[in-house]
């Protein structure tokens, strides 16, 4: 199948050059994201085609030249795990255009970056195609390249902003360093299997050149998905795109970062011990760093972005357990991790682009803000963009009847099979790492229902209602929160769906293991414990409507004539408006209880202002205090690094000042001693 995946990518090709031809305002402005939307749906349905079974390919050959004898053709093609991402990644891509297109036809939305944005959104969803199709080296190398650039488009689309455009800078010096590292891993297995052809690099023999490689291409991949300690690009990255381009990076593209770590363990199989427990190690400190960050934020795009940052880490974690498993020779470990990550991945994509196209209706109503305390109630005034945001809320905050409640426990129950590896270091390891999801999952709640309570629930709510979706929107944003919801009620459907996916890595025998009936799951291993989501879909509604019946009929009348006050509403008397009770003093213990693990810096200011003091609050002399939260990574490892790199720069910037007979002479004996080198070796 051709013609398909062809139109995929010609579609994105239009949406790309509509976006730089059209500037006029209003309804022209959606059509890059129509066609994008449209383009989104026909890679879904080739990867629906792939998963079936079913021959995908587009031959690219022809448009870059013959290829040399002994050579494979490029091309690009989808087997079964493509399919399974592919479907995962451009599903959510559909309803996130459509949600752009709704955000970007509005009169209030900014006129100097709509071409560098929709470009920029045209190129990442192309870029992801690519990458997710490549059959060799070079192309997967020149997708992951594109999505770099794409991201820089879409984190400095409104570079007259000082902020942003530092936030674009780091955000493609670390898509530098993660295609450097695949680059030189694919080299190394290029080098020995005499071929770019990926399928290839299978039989590659084992030694330290396949390790070397093995480390690099899970380091660059790592690197994108916001592994600890390269997680400090992903926050500023997310946070600097405007509106629904961050559901787009933080929903669509950053599973190309998984999908590199899948196909990597599916071509070159079983790892060192020693490197999956560096993963499961990684992962749960990313979890818990991410979510702690999340829980202290005072943005809503720095809390779900930081969210983004945790649920990296529960995925790798999951990926960890299948490379332990890997590592020990147990095809039934490998099974459930990949099940628990693939699920876990899945719920991300669903609820992290469900949140970052409600946020962007929310800050539409608000002005444009983003301050927790600004936000306040904004929901009620927004409440399509309010109901996205308390669903995809749930879903990451692992609750029932969810897909999140669902992957967080195939997570806890992959963890708990550490007593079936053999080594010490590797059960210790496993422990470690579900320590770290637990308080992960528990921080979690306390998270998102800060987010809902002050957001959704809060009381009062500045802004207009015209600052919502329009009816497409909210049909986007209507199908982004059934996506999480349904997936729960069908998670026996979708265990047959990643089965068939995971296949290419691991038999899907094994991974249909987690049926223990049709509509009864278990962790792959029979007899540990069993789960049955589609029930609690029935059972959850059933025992709340009796529960009411319960109370109505008990109380009688007294039951609807309970006083009512707002959320959040301080216990203290007399105390009434913003500040009965704030988002900063609702996450206040969670910061004590993780100075730990959180750099807090902390600034009381003592405020005297001009007039007599009567009158105005804001006239009356007060302290003002101001809590941030600072990157440890950065702090303790990036600056120093920066310090170290800015000295050698400035003791470089001395060799500009010499003369140019200077300059030829540091050649020469550059050149003399390289020429020297090479003679020894030899």
């Amino acid at each position: 199948m051709t013609a398909v995946p062809a139109a995929g990518f010609i579609l994105l090709a239009m949406a790309a050059a509509s976006g730089l031809v059209i500037t006029a305002p209003g309804w022209p402005r959606g059509v890059p994201y129509v066609a994008g939307a449209a383009g989104a749906g026909c890679l879904a349905v080739a990867g629906g085609f792939a998963l079936a079974g079913r021959t995908v390919t587009l031959n690219v050959a022809g448009w870059l030249g013959d290829p040399l004898p002994g050579q494979q053709a490029l091309g690009l093609a989808a087997d079964r795990l493509s399919g399974l991402f592919l479907v995962m990644a451009f599903g959510a891509a559909a309803g996130v255009s459509v949600a752009f297109a709704s955000w970007a036809v509005r009169p209030d939305r900014p006129a100097v970056f709509p071409r560098m944005l929709a470009a920029g959104y045209a190129l990442a969803l192309g870029s992801v195609a690519v990458v997710m199709t490549a059959t060799d080296a070079f192309t997967a190398l020149f997708g992951w390249e594109a999505l770099t650039v794409a991201f820089y488009l879409l984190a400095g689309a409104n570079a007259r902003d000082r902020d942003r455009a530092g936030a674009a800078r780091i955000t493609v010096a670390f898509g530098k360093v993660s295609g450097a590292a695949l680059l030189i891993g694919l080299l190394l297995l290029a080098v020995r299997s005499h071929s770019i052809a990926l399928a290839s690099f299978a039989h590659v023999p084992g030694g330290a050149a396949r390790t070397t490689a093995l480390v690099l291409l899970l380091a660059g991949f790592a690197v994108k998905a916001g592994l600890v300690p390269f997680q400090v690009w992903l926050p500023r990255g997310y946070a600097a795109a405007p509106g629904p381009a961050r559901a787009v990076m933080a929903g669509v593209c950053v599973n190309v970062g998984f999908y590199g770590m899948w196909r990597t363990l599916a071509l070159l199989g079983r790892p060192p011990g020693w490197l999956a427990g560096v993963l499961l190690l990684l992962g749960g400190l990313t979890a818990l760093l991410g979510i702690a960050h999340a829980a202290v934020s005072s943005r809503l795009s720095r809390v779900i972005a930081y969210s983004s940052v945790e649920n990296t880490g529960l995925i790798v974690t999951g990926f960890g357990v299948a490379l332990t498993g890997a590592a020990v020779g147990d095809r039934r470990l490998i099974a459930v991790g990949l099940l628990a990550a693939t699920l876990q991945m899945v719920a991300h994509t669903a609820a992290k682009s469900l949140l970052f196209c409600s946020s962007a209706g929310l800050e539409a109503t608000a002005g444009g803000a983003d301050d927790l305390e600004v936000l306040r109630g904004v929901g009620r005034r927004a409440p399509w963009s309010g109901w996205g945001l308390a669903v995809g809320a749930m879903t990451l905050a692992g609750l029932p009847p969810t897909a999140g409640f669902v992957s967080e426990w195939f997570l806890l129950e992959s963890l708990m099979q550490q007593f079936r590896v053999t080594a010490l270091a590797g059960r210790l390891t496993l422990a470690l790492a579900g320590a770290a999801v637990a308080l992960t999952i528990g921080f979690a709640g306390v998270t998102f229902v800060r987010l809902v309570g002050m957001v959704v629930l809060g009381p009062g709510g500045s802004g207009t209602r015209g600052g919502d979706y329009g009816w497409t929107g909210r049909v986007a944003i209507a199908l982004l929160s059934a996506c999480p919801l349904a997936l729960a009620a069908l998670t026996p459907l979708e265990i047959r769906v990643i089965a068939a996916g995971l296949s290419p890595a691991v038999p899907g025998a094994l991974t249909m293991g987690a049926l223990k009936s049709p509509w009864v799951l278990q962790p792959v291993f029979a007899g540990f414990s069993i789960l049955s989501p589609s029930w609690l879909w029935v059972e959850l509604p059933v025992m709340l409507g009796l529960v009411g019946l319960l109370a109505l009929g008990m109380s009688g009348r007294r039951l609807l004539r309970v006083r009512r006050v707002p959320a959040w509403h301080s216990a203290t008397m007399g105390v009434a408006g913003p500040d009965s009770y704030t988002a900063f003093g609702y996450a206040n213990p969670t910061r004590r209880v993780l100075a730990s693990v959180l750099h807090t810096q902390a600034e009381v200011v003592e405020v005297v202002p001009d007039g007599d003091g009567v009158g105005d609050g804001d006239q009356v002399p007060h302290l003002r205090y101001a809590s941030d939260v600072v990157e440890v990574v950065e702090t303790w490892l990036y600056r120093p690094v920066i310090r170290v790199f800015g000295v050698a720069v400035a003791c470089a910037k001395r060799l500009q000042s010499g003369r140019l007979d200077a300059y030829l002479l540091y050649m020469l004996i550059a050149l003399v001693a390289v020429v020297a080198v090479v003679t020894a070796l030899a």
